[in-house]
């Protein structure tokens, strides 16, 4: 059973993705990257686990994230 330490908060995630927490829900509500509810105040919580499988799908992010930037994937 995971524990609380396995998952990141939407702000935490979206640091770690490189993109903003609006993008993050609007991906949730599209499905294109579902998040967890915490069963107590039903905020998002991501999986660290599938959050490092994105990053490995589509490259890492670059090191200075600047809002509007865009991932290339590796090819």
């Amino acid at each position: 059973m995971k524990t609380l330490k396995s998952y990141l908060t939407i702000q935490e995630a979206a640091e770690v993705v490189g993109v903003s927490p609006k993008t993050l829900r609007r991906w949730d509500n599209l499905k294109k990257f579902p998040s967890i509810r915490n069963p107590l105040n039903g905020y998002r919580l991501y999986e660290k686990d599938k959050l490092q499988s994105l990053l490995k799908e589509v490259g890492t992010p670059p090191k200075n994230t600047r809002r509007g930037s865009t991932w290339t994937t590796k090819h």
